[in-house]
C-alpha cells in the first residue's frame, strides 16, 4: 500500500530522519550529514530517506532550518536611529547566541560540497528545501531592516542607496566579529556602526546622491 504525504507512517519517518540530521549537523557540522549516518542513526533504510529528499543537499537545508531561531523583533517606535540600534543589538545577540545562523549563510553562499548543487538552484521551485531555508535566513537577516528602512522617515533621510550594500554595512561587522571569533559587539559598537552608517547617507543625500523620490526596498518574501 502506497504512503500519502499526510499518512502517520510517513510524518514519523520524515521526522525521525530530520532528528536524526539535525543532531549530526548540531554536533558535527555539515559534513556529518551523510545519507549514510542519518539513515543508521535514524534506524531508516536508504529507499525510504530518498521518498522525502531527493538528495543529501536537501537534507542538510532541511536540518538548518530545524535549528535557525525566530527573527528578532523590531522595535515600534522610536526614530530612525534608535529603532536601528534596538534591531542591531538584538542581531548581535542573535548572531553569537546562535552560530548555526552565520554557518547556514556561509553553506548557502558558497556552495555545498555536492555536485547537484549551485547557488542559483536554491531558488528553484524543484529543490523546495534549499528555498524554505533560503526564505527563512532572509527573513532573520533582512525583513526586519524592511520595516526600519520602510517608513516615510527612512525614506527622507536615507534618499536613494544600495539596499544590499547597506545590509553588508550594518551587519557586515557582527558577522565578520562571530567568524573570527573575537569579542562579541555590544550596544556602544552597534551605535557607531549605525551613526557612521547614517552620517554616509546623509552625505551623500546632501551632496544629491540618491533622490528619496526614487528610493526602493526589495522585498524580502521575493529574494
Amino acid at each position: 500500500m502506497q504512503m500519502t504525504e499526510q499518512d502517520p507512517r510517513r510524518q514519523r519517518s520524515r521526522a525521525r530522519l530530520l532528528d536524526a540530521a539535525t543532531t549530526l549537523l548540531a554536533k558535527g557540522g555539515t559534513d556529518a550529514v551523510t545519507i549514510d549516518a542519518v539513515t543508521t542513526l535514524a534506524k531508516v533504510a536508504r529507499a525510504t530517506l530518498y521518498r522525502h529528499f531527493d538528495n543529501g543537499t536537501e537534507l542538510v537545508a532541511a536540518a538548518f532550518g530545524r535549528l535557525i531561531p525566530p527573527a528578532p523583533t523590531v522595535p515600534a517606535e522610536g526614530d530612525l536611529r534608535d529603532r536601528l540600534v534596538e534591531l542591531m543589538v538584538s542581531q548581535a545577540k542573535l548572531i553569537e547566541s546562535a552560530p548555526m545562523n552565520v554557518t547556514a549563510m556561509c553553506w548557502l553562499g558558497m556552495g555545498p560540497a555536492l555536485d547537484d548543487y549551485s547557488s542559483a538552484d536554491a531558488a528553484q521551485s524543484d529543490k523546495p528545501e534549499l528555498r524554505t531555508l533560503r526564505q527563512t535566513i532572509v527573513a532573520q537577516y533582512r525583513a526586519a531592516f524592511d520595516q526600519v528602512f520602510g517608513t516615510p522617515e527612512a525614506a527622507e533621510r536615507l534618499g536613494k542607496f544600495d539596499y544590499d550594500l547597506a545590509l553588508a554595512q550594518l551587519l557586515g561587522p557582527l558577522v565578520f566579529t562571530r567568524l573570527a571569533t573575537l569579542t562579541p559587539l555590544g550596544r556602544a559598537a552597534c551605535e557607531q556602526i549605525v551613526d557612521d552608517f547614517l552620517a554616509a547617507r546623509a552625505a551623500q543625500v546632501e551632496a544629491g546622491v540618491g533622490s528619496p523620490a526614487l528610493r526602493e526596498i526589495p522585498p524580502a518574501q521575493a529574494l
